[in-house]
């Protein structure tokens, strides 16, 4: 039986593993933004770059894969960000024994920063002000935090990024202070709240 998009039930599930139609949102502004039918197979070859918002498409978990291709080691090599996200997901799994991509969607949600602050110029002078983040800026900076933490704490160590991004998703997941995402998201709101 095929999808709307032409995949098959077995394709449509994340590393043939974990169902994403199982996902449930906490965060009603968060479903409109974040894609969780694969229509193409992790690797859209940048599709939705010359069109506004249609990165609200593109599957969560190559947008994850994406982040973590970003820097240093990983950096243009998808293949290897694919299988540190695949076994990242194994580790939650193992972890959590729940749907990695349900720990990933709520490690978003709890990540992404709801104020943060922009400078307006008031006759040369520059003064803080505090906005509301958009949704999709929110889930743009929660992704690419988590990864940061990710890199950061596999960085000079002998955990594995793999175990590293599993560790940081879990921690999001559940709040914890101890998550670099968590802590940007806390640290930033403290900076809107003081300037508004």
């Amino acid at each position: 039986m095929e999808t709307k998009y032409g995949l098959s039930k077995e394709e449509k599930l994340v590393f043939g593993k974990w169902d994403p139609e199982e996902v449930v949102f906490e965060d009603p502004a968060m479903e409109e933004y974040i894609s969780l039918e694969p229509r193409f197979v992790y690797h859209n070859c940048g599709r939705h770059a010359n069109k506004p918002f249609a990165k609200k498409d593109v599957f969560i978990v190559e947008r994850l894969i994406n982040k973590v291709m970003r820097k240093e080691h990983n950096t243009g090599k998808k293949q290897k960000a694919y299988n540190i996200v695949r076994e990242a997901f194994e580790i939650i799994h193992k972890k959590t024994k729940k749907n990695p991509l349900q720990v990933l969607i709520k490690a978003i949600e709890n990540a992404g920063q709801r104020e943060e602050i922009v400078r307006l110029k008031y006759g040369g002078i520059a003064v803080p002000k505090a906005v509301d983040t958009s949704t999709s800026r929110r889930i743009d900076q929660a992704l690419m935090n988590i990864t940061e933490g990710a890199r950061r704490s596999a960085f000079k160590s002998k955990r594995s990024i793999s175990a590293s991004l599993a560790e940081e998703i879990i921690a999001a997941a559940n709040n914890e202070s101890r998550s670099y995402a968590i802590s940007m998201k806390e640290e930033k709101e403290r900076v809107a709240k003081a300037a508004r």
